[in-house]
C-alpha cells in the first residue's frame, strides 16, 4: 500500500511559541496560518498547532508513561519513522535547542525483530513526540 500524508492537529498553549519551536528550531516549513492556528510540514505531513487557551500561559498537556524495553514512554505521542541518516541529524538539531530529552537518542530493540534508533521529547506545550529510525524501513518496521 503507498503511503500518503497524515493530517494530525494538536492542541498549543502559545500560537508564537509553537511556530518558533517546529519553525525556527526543529526547521520545518510552515504552510497557511491564521491567529489560531499553523500548519507545518513535518517530513511530508500536516501537522497542525492549534491555540488551546485553556492550556494556560504555562501549562502543559498531560501524558502517561508505559513501560518499552526498560524507558518509560510517555502516551500520547506522535512523530515519524525516518531512515538513520536523517534520524541522526535531527537528533543533533533537537539536541541543540531541547533541555532535556524524555528519552535520549538510542538503539532499543537490539539485535531484535524491529531493531530502532528512537528519541523522545516534548515542545513547549508538553506534546510527546518521537522520531525512529530503522537499517530497512520496509523490511522491519512492522517486523515480529
Amino acid at each position: 500500500m503507498p503511503l500518503t500524508p497524515f493530517h494530525l492537529a494538536i492542541q498549543v498553549r502559545d500560537i508564537n511559541e509553537a511556530r518558533d519551536f517546529y519553525g525556527v528550531k526543529m526547521g520545518l516549513p510552515e504552510g497557511r496560518s491564521a491567529r489560531e492556528w499553523i500548519d507545518f510540514n513535518l517530513f511530508g505531513h500536516q501537522l497542525v498547532t492549534h491555540l488551546n487557551p485553556a492550556i494556560g500561559k504555562s501549562g502543559k498537556i498531560p501524558n502517561i508513561h508505559n513501560a518499552v524495553d526498560g524507558h518509560g514512554v510517555p502516551v500520547p505521542h506522535f512523530g515519524v519513522v525516518l531512515n538513520f541518516k536523517e534520524w541522526e541529524a535531527l537528533a543533533d538539531t533537537v539536541a541543540e535547542f531541547i533541555d532535556g530529552f524524555i528519552i535520549e537518542p538510542c538503539v532499543r530493540f537490539k539485535d531484535e525483530p524491529g531493531e530502532q534508533g528512537t528519541m523522545f521529547f516534548t515542545d513547549p506545550s508538553g506534546n510527546a513526540l518521537e522520531f525512529k529510525a530503522f537499517k530497512d524501513i520496509d523490511a522491519e518496521l512492522f517486523a515480529k
